[in-house]
């Protein structure tokens, strides 16, 4: 790390004010972006200003555009699968956020497994990842997938290497077949640096929100970055086929790589506007011998703010 102390803590300042941000964002319609942007930015330098205002209105415009693929989707059966991968701290989960945030999450579901039981660990290795395949009018999205082996399990120990070669060689076939059975595929693997990881980890450390994010499961990978590394350049190069390429986001600038994600994942599926017939409220019936019950006042919760 060749950051100074200031340098450091200015970093660790904009990625807590980048995540305050995020609560904010299903609050906000495009009519207030200039306005709220301005507020959370508070001293912020103009730049910075008119950098949340840009982010904010690009967000929205691709998000009005996921609702117009959430409607394709379910209209035309299509079924669609997304992976996302990548190293602790890369995003995943926040670019996962902003796809879903105005979705149907009957359409758009997210699957993020737990380490697998007694049970599952005797099963066919793919075996509890296809449960969660999607069907016809679905996308799913995976919160880490079936690569926790070429990643994860390969070097935490937790896989020897037959298992992992075994794993080399099957999922190009699983895949296959998956886009063969009519399921798209569409994998991305998030990339940051080194340096924007270490700094990412200490604004979990100094932030009691975040502090949950990090397990010692995460600790000890940062400790072993370059295994990581290796395990990521083998699993890219044995599993990258014409059927389901793989797809790296830069993803060390956060708001970037989610604007950069969303616009590539609308450009891999031919989606139109689905014309919806016009939406009338009927009127509301009301009947003379209707009372309406008061609540006791016991259960009421007490009107603290």
């Amino acid at each position: 790390m060749n950051l100074n102390d200031n340098e450091l803590l200015r970093r660790i300042q904009a990625d807590l004010e980048d995540s305050y941000d995020e609560e904010l964002e299903l609050e906000l319609e495009d009519r207030n972006v200039d306005a709220v942007a301005a507020t959370l930015s508070g001293d912020a330098a103009p730049p910075d200003r008119e950098a949340r205002r840009r982010y904010f209105r690009e967000l929205f415009r691709l998000q009005r555009e996921l609702v117009k693929l959430q409607d394709w989707v379910q209209h035309s059966g299509h079924k669609v699968v997304i992976l996302f991968e990548g190293r602790d701290a890369a995003g995943k989960g926040g670019v996962i956020k902003r796809i879903t945030q105005r979705l149907n999450p009957r359409v758009a579901r997210v699957v993020a497994l737990p380490a697998p039981n007694d049970r599952e660990r005797t099963q066919w290795y793919f075996q509890r990842y296809a449960a969660h395949l999607p069907a016809a009018g679905e996308m799913v999205l995976f919160d880490r997938s079936w690569y926790n082996r070429a990643g994860v399990e390969r070097v935490m120990g937790f896989s020897n290497d037959e298992q992992v070669e075994e794993f080399f060689r099957s999922v190009p076939e699983f895949e296959r077949m998956l886009v063969r059975s009519g399921i798209q595929l569409i994998k991305y693997w998030f990339s940051i640096s080194d340096e924007e990881q270490h700094l990412r980890f200490l604004g979990r450390i100094h932030d009691p929100l975040k502090q949950w994010k990090l397990s010692p499961m995460d600790l000890e990978s940062r400790r072993r970055w370059e295994d990581y590394t290796k395990a990521k350049e083998i699993m890219l190069e044995r599993s990258h086929i014409a059927e389901a390429p793989w797809w790296v986001v830069q993803a060390d600038d956060k708001k970037k790589a989610r604007l950069n994600c969303i616009a590539h994942l609308l450009e891999q599926m031919p989606y139109r506007e689905v014309q919806r017939d016009p939406i009338v409220l009927p009127p509301r019936e009301r009947h003379e011998d209707y009372v309406r019950n008061p609540v006791p006042a016991q259960m009421i919760v007490p009107a603290r703010y």
